[in-house]
Formats: structure tokens, C-alpha cells, sequence
């Protein structure tokens, strides 16, 4: 069995699965349902493979998230969820936290998010003994609108480190089209690989990069619910 897997079976099958330490991009244009994959990775490497899992957002608050997963009926395993909400507090939300959420005072304080990965990376790896740990960023692309490259790369340099260290799995969220090429360049130095969506004709296709020794097909794929159901590879 692979270290860890994305839970869409043609794409796991296609790269026989993630190593321990990867870095990964996932980019893709608006209304692509990024969150959506990003949710269905989260749940399958939760539930399936029993990783805990770190969601950063700067997109969506963590009640919000939650949300999703009650209206799909999906159960998380609570115990496993770490969420660190960057969007309450900014909104004048009740920022309230847990055991499973912390709040971040915005998008822009990369410092007070870093303080609470690490709390989380600590207490699943160390005080949970929990063995295989996914860290999700939704989205850098919000970051990037508050931050500058630079002080963007120097985070993301820490936490992929950390991600490496760790035997962790790391996924990171950027609109496509919405960066200048060179800062997109720039971030993808520090990753192992893509996974890649892109539009076209009113439909959806995803592929793997960088992962396997070649790229995986475009696959078109679908999103019904919280299923991510693949519809043919080209």
C-alpha cells in the first residue's frame, strides 16, 4: 500500500499513490470545484487511511466546512480534523476554539497560522501518536492577495520542510490565472508536483504532475455531491 493516495481511484491507480513527504499544488481556474476535490481528499485520507488532517482556510469559515460534510452526510472522524479558521475573525464572526478548530486573525498573519499548524502538527504527531499527517492550505491565492511573494515563499519553505521532516503530505490550493507566471514558478520550486484541473467547453479535467515518472491523461470528471466520479481518461 502507498504511503498516501488521493482517494480518486483512476488517478491513484494511474501514479501507484503519494510518497511520505510530498509537497503538491493543486491548481485550477474558478468554479472548478477545487474545494470540492480538496474536501474528498480530505475525507478518504480521514476516513479510509485514518491520516489526521490540518485544514488551513482563508477562503471559508471552519463552521462553514463542517457544514459541508453534515449536508453530504458525511461523518469525520473528529478526533483526527484540525482546522485553522482565518476567516471568522476578519468577518466580526464568534471566534470561538476547540479541540478541532483554532482561529488565525486573518489571511495575513502567516506567523499566528504557522503558531497553529505547529500546535496541531504537535498534538497529533506527538501527544495522539498519529502516524500519517496531511497539511491542506485553501488557498495561497488568498494569501498571495495580502502578502508578497517573498514572505509568501519564506512560509510556504518552513511547512514544506516541515512536511518532508514530518512524512507528512502537504496539498496547497492557487487559482490558476490569477498570479503572474513568475510567482506561480517561483512557489512551484517548492513542491513535488501538481495536481492540475483545468475548463474547457463547460467541462472539468484533472491530471497528476510530477508524481510518477510521467504525467497521468487528462481525465473529464464530474463532481455529484461529494463524489468525484471520473468519466473517461484521453
Amino acid at each position: 500500500m502507498s504511503d498516501y493516495a488521493i482517494g480518486i481511484k483512476e488517478l491513484d491507480d494511474a501514479i501507484g499513490g503519494i510518497r511520505k513527504g510530498s509537497n503538491i499544488m493543486l491548481i485550477g481556474p474558478p468554479m472548478s470545484g477545487k474545494e470540492a476535490i480538496l474536501n474528498y481528499i480530505m475525507y478518504h485520507g480521514a476516513v479510509e487511511n485514518e491520516n489526521a488532517v490540518i485544514t488551513v482556510t482563508t477562503r471559508e469559515s471552519a463552521a462553514h466546512i463542517l457544514d459541508w460534510f453534515k449536508e453530504n452526510m458525511l461523518n469525520l472522524p473528529m478526533e483526527r480534523i484540525g482546522i485553522i479558521d482565518c476567516v471568522t475573525k476578519t468577518l466580526g464572526g464568534a471566534a470561538i476554539e476547540n479541540e478541532n478548530i483554532k482561529i488565525a486573525s486573518s489571511p495575513v498573519d502567516l506567523t499566528g497560522i504557522g503558531v497553529k499548524i505547529s500546535q496541531f502538527f504537535e498534538e497529533f504527531f506527538m501527544k495522539k501518536n498519529t502516524q500519517k499527517i496531511q497539511l491542506h492550505i485553501n488557498s495561497l491565492s488568498t494569501i498571495l492577495m495580502y502578502s508578497n511573494i517573498q514572505t509568501v515563499f519564506r512560509f510556504l519553505h518552513v511547512f514544506t520542510g516541515r512536511i518532508k521532516a514530518a512524512s507528512a503530505l502537504g496539498i496547497y490550493v492557487i487559482e490558476s490565472g490569477m498570479h503572474d507566471e513568475q510567482a506561480v514558478a517561483t512557489l512551484k520550486q517548492l513542491f513535488d508536483g501538481m495536481i492540475e484541473i483545468k475548463s474547457e467547453e463547460d467541462k472539468n479535467f484533472i491530471r497528476v504532475v510530477g508524481i510518477s515518472q510521467k504525467p497521468t491523461p487528462w481525465f473529464e470528471y464530474e463532481i455529484q455531491g461529494y463524489n468525484i466520479k471520473i468519466i473517461r481518461g484521453n
